[in-house]
C-alpha cells in the first residue's frame, strides 16, 4: 500500500514540471486516476465491515481519527450514578459482527480519570451471535454523584478478532508444562 502511495506522489510531482508535453500529461493523469482507484479499492477491501442499527436519536458511531482502535458509545438515556452505584445504560445500538470477531466495551479514559466512572465488566464482551441492544455497565468509583445526559459519550467499542470455538479448544490435563514465571501471580515481578 505504501508503494502505491509513493508512486502516486511521484506522478503528482511529475505533473507539476513544465518539461512534459500535453500527451505525456494526459498519460500521467490517466495512470494517476487508475492508481487512485486501485489504492481506494485496496483500502476498502481490507476493512472489516460491521453492520449496525441505530435506534437512538444520537449520531452514528464512527472512528474519530484515522488509526483509532475504538469508537464512542453514547448514552440513549440520561441518569445519575451515586458513589459506588452501578447502572446498565442503554445505547440504542445493535450490531451484527462477522464470524471470528467480537465487540469489546471499554471505559473512556477521560471519564475514568476525571470522574471515577468506568465500565464494571471491562472489557465487556459482545459475542458474534448476539443481536440485542448494546448496554454499558457503568460504575461510579468516586465519592461524588455523576450525572450524564442523552448523547454523552460513556464508553468505547473496539471490534477485535477472537479465539474461541473457531480456533480454540479447552483440553483438561493432569499437569501443565513448567515456565520461567511458574506460579508467580499478582505482584510477583516486582515494581521496577
Amino acid at each position: 500500500m505504501a508503494e502505491i502511495k509513493e508512486e502516486i506522489e511521484e506522478l503528482e510531482r511529475l505533473l507539476t514540471l513544465d518539461l512534459l508535453h500535453d500527451e505525456q500529461k494526459v498519460e500521467i493523469e490517466q495512470a494517476l486516476s487508475l492508481m487512485r482507484e486501485v489504492s481506494h479499492y485496496k483500502q476498502e477491501s481490507n476493512k472489516i465491515k460491521t453492520k449496525f442499527i441505530n435506534k437512538s436519536e444520537n449520531k452514528n458511531p464512527t472512528y474519530a481519527k484515522e488509526g483509532d482502535s475504538g469508537f464512542d458509545l453514547r448514552a440513549n438515556e440520561g441518569g445519575t450514578l451515586k458513589s459506588l452505584e452501578r447502572k446498565l445504560v442503554s445505547t440504542g445500538l445493535y450490531f451484527e459482527l462477522q464470524e471470528g470477531y467480537e465487540l469489546q466495551i471499554r471505559p473512556r479514559s477521560g471519564l475514568a480519570y476525571k470522574n471515577g466512572i468506568t465500565v464494571l465488566n471491562s472489557p465487556g464482551t459482545v459475542d458474534t451471535g448476539y443481536r440485542g441492544e448494546i448496554k454499558v455497565l457503568l460504575v461510579n468509583l468516586s465519592d461524588e454523584d455523576f450525572t450524564w445526559d442523552i448523547g454523552e459519550r460513556i464508553a468505547q467499542g473496539v471490534i477485535t478478532s477472537r479465539v474461541s470455538t473457531d480456533f480454540g479448544e479447552l483440553e483438561e490435563v493432569k499437569e501443565l508444562t513448567e515456565s520461567e514465571r511458574g506460579l508467580g501471580g499478582f505482584g510477583s515481578t516486582g515494581r521496577m
